[in-house]
């Protein structure tokens, strides 16, 4: 169950196209037609599901204050948490490379559609972005990071897909002159933000539920308390009469 709250929440409420407006550049700039756009967000999913776990276990095992312990007591009292951005990237720029190499290999018309955009996941911050909110959140295992750098990856995939297919119609459309381009893509971009903060009361709503149903509990105890009270004085009062 957590996995799966985990994954909508990281798809739907914290979508880093519509809720941190994180990957702008690559949304904006390759979301002009359909295929290019599910062919970079298919390299973010993959670049986000390999670089979140690894960099989970960097912060765990290398990074994290006391990460060190393993390597012996001396070690317990090392902090290198200032070498995250570094080590992070690195990891990154690794990744992006590799899927470099294997789109360049197997699909290199895909390759040349998304020209320079395609080694530039590298410097993606939607891509450092899923790995910083990772540690600044405590993701607590190396699953739910795995669940967490797909699930963004998702959400990121699903916002330039839904931005590229709503452009390739919007063309035959009559837009004002002073909204064509990035005008009118930036207003369908905020609307489309505001549609997905509907999807926050999936997870908040049960939340307040929990959260009213002890005091609705507490509530009825207190008057059942009272109406107790009542009746032993009501019984003493005609006890003396």
């Amino acid at each position: 169950m957590e996995h799966v709250e985990l994954f909508f929440k990281s798809v739907f409420i914290d979508n880093m196209v519509f809720a941190t407006f994180l990957g702008m550049c690559s949304y904006l700039a390759v979301s002009k037609k359909v295929s290019t756009a599910v062919g970079l967000g298919a390299a973010v999913i993959f670049v986000l599901a390999v670089t979140v776990p690894l960099n989970w276990l960097l912060d765990q095992y290398i990074l994290k204050e006391g990460a060190l312990v393993w390597l012996g007591e001396e070690f317990a009292s090392y902090d290198l948490s200032f070498l995250s951005f570094i080590m992070f990237i690195a990891t990154i720029a690794t990744m992006v490379q590799l899927v470099e190499i294997i789109v360049e290999k197997f699909s290199p018309a895909l390759y040349n559609s998304l020209g320079i955009f395609l080694p530039l996941i590298a410097v993606n911050c939607a891509i450092l972005g899923g790995s910083l909110f990772m540690q600044s959140r405590e993701i607590p295992s190396l699953g739910l990071s795995l669940t967490y750098g797909i699930g963004s990856g998702i959400g990121w995939f699903l916002a330039i897909l839904a931005i590229a297919a709503i452009r390739e119609k919007i063309r035959y459309s009559a837009v004002p002159p002073a909204l064509r381009g990035l005008g009118i893509t930036f207003i369908i971009t905020g609307l489309m933000a505001i549609g997905f903060m509907s999807f926050g009361g999936m997870l908040t709503g049960g939340d307040e539920k929990k959260e009213e149903a002890p005091k609705v509990e507490a509530q009825l105890e207190k008057e059942k308390a009272t109406e107790t009270e009542k009746e032993i004085v009501a019984v003493n009062t005609n006890t003396d009469q």
